[in-house]
């Protein structure tokens, strides 16, 4: 697959298994987990902060950190700021920005700063935060892509560091082939550009990665998309769905059968339907990582199609300065 001339997707989404070794082998980044990980093992419990993308990468990490048995939330950064949970000061916050200057990210910061709490931030290389792990350099295309996977990456190696049952050193070695070979036969090549909607659903972690998938294939195809948990979509949501619509869903390990059985009934309606497994021998939440790869270039072959820039995304009025300062501390 060949992006457009000036298209950045495709290098970015290329990228991702050279970056996640680096993550692997880098003993800067081991010293920025161990520091991570010492942190938050002193806290009571643990709040994943982030906006979009990051929010999706919050919720996944805090998966992470619980199965290393420890209580771990994620929220939005502005219901973090605006709507704020009870903290009490044995708390401790990881706040995911890759730019270091999302404006609800930057402000929930420095207010768990002011409270005293334990601060760790994830963000791009060469970011001056202090207790921070860093992840990518600075992406080239607005539809972030290796960001997310090193971020989820770097939550993992925390969680592994704190114990978590399912995340090994074996397990994380793994990652980066899983993605390369992701990347090399991402499975989507029969997936059609729909002619109304696509939705995106899985069960468990990977309804999560349907909201990102979904994400990336608005922000860089302009392609009308939703993610949807499998059980949420039976529940009303799929009661518009149509011949104009399709479904893609994210099939894992189940024992009783639902995700096929929610995409059979969709089948049996008309809906053009698709199904895409990873076949990575990975934990659930790792195997996130190489299945949003797919989807990333699920996005990327849908930019191309549709003669989309999927390296500039917020433009118009979305891109607004004084719409993205609203929220910053600074203000």
């Amino acid at each position: 697959m060949s992006a457009q001339p000036g298209t950045h997707l495709e290098t970015q989404i290329r990228s991702q298994p050279d970056e996640l070794s680096h993550l692997l082998t880098s003993e800067k980044t081991r010293e920025q987990i161990h520091g991570a990980a010492e942190g938050l093992q002193r806290s009571r419990r643990i709040w994943l902060v982030g906006t979009g993308t990051s929010h999706h990468a919050a919720i996944l990490g805090a998966g992470m950190l619980q199965d290393a048995g420890r209580s771990a939330v994620a929220v939005s950064s502005m219901r973090f700021v605006v709507w704020a949970p009870i903290v009490g000061p044995d708390d401790a916050i990881i706040v995911i920005t890759h730019t270091g200057e999302t404006a609800y990210a930057l402000a929930a910061r420095a207010l768990a700063t002011t409270a005293g709490l334990h601060v760790i931030t994830i963000t791009k290389r060469g970011t001056p935060f202090p207790h921070a792990v860093e992840t990518s350099p600075a992406e080239t295309s607005e539809t972030y892509t290796v960001s997310y996977t090193t971020t989820l990456l770097v939550l993992a190696m925390i969680a592994k560091e704190m114990g978590a049952d399912s995340i090994t050193d074996d397990a994380l070695a793994l990652i980066p082939g899983a993605v390369r070979a992701a990347i090399e036969a991402p499975g989507t090549e029969t997936i059609q550009v729909p002619q109304r909607s696509l939705v995106i659903a899985g069960a468990g972690p990977a309804a999560f990665t349907a909201r990102e998938g979904a994400l990336k294939l608005r922000e860089g195809a302009r392609v009308l998309a939703e993610g949807h948990d499998i059980e949420y979509l039976l529940h009303g949501s799929a009661v518009p769905l149509s011949a104009n619509d399709g479904l893609l869903s994210l099939m894992t390990p189940e024992a009783d059968g639902f995700v096929e059985a929610v995409t059979a009934a969709a089948e049996a309606e008309g809906i053009p339907s698709y199904r895409l497994a990873e076949p990575a021998p990975l934990p659930m939440l790792l195997a996130q990582i190489p299945l949003t790869v797919r989807l990333q270039l699920l996005a990327l072959r849908f930019a191309i199609e549709r003669g989309q820039d999927p390296d500039t995304v917020i433009t118009g009025n979305w891109a607004a300065p004084e719409l993205w300062r609203i929220g910053r501390p600074d203000n």
